[in-house]
């Protein structure tokens, strides 16, 4: 037995087995080497990953909601090489 819930290794998220966008992925040869399945969703979540936003959306809102996201963006660096950008 597989499990219920299926997930991305790389991308550390978790989803139903029939989630729409996974299937896509799948069907486009996308993903399948990282496939990881779990027997259920506390299984998902002690490995570390998150749930999906497309089959999940209430469980997606909750794990957004407990998260300690920045309210403001982290300040970009310049990349090598290149000229530093002038300020007005």
């Amino acid at each position: 037995m597989r499990g219920t819930l299926g997930g991305h290794r790389r991308n550390r998220l978790y989803g139903r087995l029939d989630c729409p966008s996974a299937r896509r992925a799948v069907a486009r040869g996308h993903d399948v080497a990282h496939r990881v399945f779990f027997a259920d969703e506390p299984a998902a979540i002690a490995a570390g990953y998150r749930p999906c936003a497309v089959c999940l959306p209430e469980e997606y809102t909750r794990w957004t909601s407990r998260r300690n996201v920045p309210t403001t963006p982290r300040p970009r660096t310049p990349k090598p090489n290149s000229p530093p950008s002038s300020a007005c």
